[in-house]
């Protein structure tokens, strides 16, 4: 299983490499997000990144929508897109090149550059690698309904995490297709796609097809 940080993303891509890095895997970093963003806000250049509210920075390149809630503590990357209506909680890390989309919420996360979640995503307690993309309409599910603690999945093996809350981790160029439910716990390999209207759980190995049915094939 390639569930480690190192093997899920291209850490050059983020500006929270340095953060990541500690961490085996990807997840152990959720619990420390919000500390990490004002860490990193209090030092970032004030030539880029204006302070536009107590601990929420954004860069002087970014387009923020006047209707878009946008919560502390979070940073906005450069050029990144900030639509109409998205819902910004707090604790969010968005990186460079990044589309957030119209009704999209966001909530404890780190978006590598060049993420997009452009239409009614919910995103939490998650971490999305470089170039992954969430079609219309799919969503994390970060809770578990027995409110029991998020395990990984994989096969007849199970990964405790220790975490209530654990939405999923992309890696590096994963596509999720629309209306589609990451479900407490997914872990989704580097250039993978999942079909539309999918039900996602556990463990998805890079370089796969989630199909209909939870089928799932190496790409060929």
């Amino acid at each position: 299983m390639q569930l480690k940080t190192a093997e899920l993303f291209d850490l050059s891509r983020t500006q929270a490499a340095d953060y990541l890095k500690k961490f085996t895997y990807p997840w152990e970093a959720l619990s420390g997000i919000k500390d990490f963003i004002l860490s990193l806000g209090a030092v970032l250049n004030k030539d880029e990144y204006t302070e536009v509210a107590p601990c929420v920075w954004v860069h002087k390149t970014a387009e923020i929508s006047p209707f878009a809630y946008v919560g502390a503590p979070c940073i906005i990357g450069e050029n990144t897109e900030v639509r109409h209506c998205a819902f910004i909680r707090g604790s969010a890390l968005v990186g460079n090149n990044c589309v957030v989309g119209n009704s999209t919420e966001l909530k404890n996360v780190i978006l590598f550059d060049n993420v997009q979640v452009p239409h009614y995503n919910y995103v939490g307690d998650s971490i999305l690698g470089y170039k992954s993309h969430m079609g219309a309409g799919s969503i994390t599910s970060n809770v578990k309904s027995d409110k029991s603690l998020v395990a990984v999945n994989s096969g007849s093996e199970k990964i405790a995490t220790g975490l209530k809350k654990f939405g999923a981790v992309l890696g590096d160029f994963v596509e999720v297709g629309c209306n589609s439910v990451l479900n407490p716990g997914t872990v989704i390999g580097r250039n993978s796609n999942v079909y539309p209207l999918s039900c996602v759980r556990g463990y998805i190995p890079a370089d796969s097809i989630y199909k209909t049915g939870g089928v799932i094939t190496a790409k060929k």
